[in-house]
Parts: structure tokens; sequence; C-alpha cells
């Protein structure tokens, strides 16, 4: 059975959100992935490829290997760590309420907590981390899960496709199928942070620099910007809608 502690009263984590050697790793990771990217369309694509085509082919890899990345080891940590509730304490900031609705558990499992809050390897780590600008990624929160598996394994795929086809310079393939990556990553924030809002945001903490301007505002800007104005930028002197 649920514990009846109110979502509200969740205590907080105990190490406060600053930079620390946790946070570096964070912003490290996902700077190489960025790199990673940039390396790639430099040994991929031709030398004569547009610099629009170019930039394409490096936000639709970054955004892929952030999925199949940090996505996957997010999931890894809900399905494969977990805590029984008899054993969870506060000492390293652990919930003891789960992310779920009252009397329904993650997966039926009535006698565990799951996700990273509950587990101690590097990836667990980093979602703590994140989490402390928002709490629903450290439990198993219904919403992000599902998300989360959208997003692994359906949009990352579809992004290496438009990658794929960058290459091959089929630029009106490559367009449709960026118009449904885009549309399905602005649904999915759009679906992550309305709850909150309509809710008052209990699970968001916007109380410092790092969790309100650099895990909130500019991770996510970046999944609302590119998807919603630079990836129906035109390739080659063709419009979007010349060829839907």
């Amino acid at each position: 059975m649920a514990c009846p502690m109110s979502m509200h009263r969740l205590p907080k984590l105990e190490s406060p959100a600053i930079f620390d050697h946790t946070s570096i790793f964070a912003l490290a990771c996902v700077a190489t992935i960025l790199a990673t990217a940039y390396s790639c369309s430099c040994g991929l694509l031709r030398k004569s490829c547009s610099t629009k085509a170019r930039m394409l082919f490096i936000w639709h890899l970054f955004d892929a290997l952030i999925h199949l990345t940090l996505g996957v080891s997010y999931l890894y940590n809900i399905f494969f760590t977990s805590m029984a509730k008899l054993n969870v304490t506060y000492t390293r900031g652990m919930y003891s309420t789960p992310m779920t609705p009252v009397n329904v558990s993650f997966l039926g499992d009535s006698k565990s907590l799951h996700g990273p809050f509950y587990g101690a390897s590097l990836t667990a780590k980093l979602w703590q981390e994140y989490a402390k600008a928002d709490q629903r990624w450290g439990g198993s929160d219904l919403s992000i899960v599902s998300l989360e598996l959208i997003t692994v394994f359906v949009m990352a795929p579809l992004a290496l496709c438009v990658c794929h086809l960058l290459r091959r310079e089929q630029y009106i393939k490559a367009s449709f199928w960026m118009v449904v990556v885009a549309v399905g990553e602005l649904y999915g924030g759009f679906m992550t942070f309305l709850p909150e809002w309509l809710s008052g945001s209990p699970h968001l903490d916007v109380s410092n620099f790092l969790t309100l301007w650099v895990y909130l505002v500019l991770f996510k800007a970046l999944w609302t910007f590119f998807p919603s104005g630079f990836c129906l930028m035109p390739i080659k002197g063709l419009h979007v809608r010349t060829y839907l």
C-alpha cells in the first residue's frame, strides 16, 4: 500500500544544488555528447555540405545520443534500481513516498520504491543531481517514465534516421522526418511541464541559479528552440511546405 504522505511534504535532497563534482560531471557529459555529434558531422558529411544541413545533422545526432545515453540510463535506474520501503531512509536524501498515485505501485511492486533516488551508481547520482531541479526524475513518476520510453525507443531512432538522410543528401525525406521529430519533442516537453504548471509546480526547484537557469531553462530551452524553429529551416533553398 502506498505511503499516505502528501507529495508536497517530500523531504528535500540533503545536498544543496550547487556546482560540485557531480554537476560538473553532468555538464561535461552533455558537452562531450555535443562534441561527438560535431566530430561525426565533420567525418560523415561532405565538405561541400551547407551550413544549415550540417547544423541540422549535429542537432539530430546530439538529440539521439542524449536519449540513447542519458535517457537509457534513466530507464535502467527506473526498472532495475529499487529499494524496499522498509529500508528507505533519509540519510542520503532519498524519498519515502513513491511518485505514483495513491494505492498505485510502479510495476505492481507495492513493497519497493523505484528510481535513481534509491541507487548508488554513477548514473543514479547524475539523475539525483537533476532531480534537485525536478524531483520527478528521481522516482518513478508514471508520466515521465512513459515519455522517456517514447523518446528512447521512438524519437531517438527517428533522429538517427534524419542524420542518415542528411548524410545521403536526401533533403526532402529528411525534412519530413525532421518535422515528425520536432513535433514529438515539443509534445514531450509540453507534457513534461504542463502538469507541473497546472498543479503549482510542487516538484520544481527554482530557488537557485543551477536548478533554474541551467537544469530547467537552458536544457529544456534546447528542446524547445531547435524543434520549434531551427529544424524547420530550409535546406538548399527548399522550404518544408513545398514538399509536405
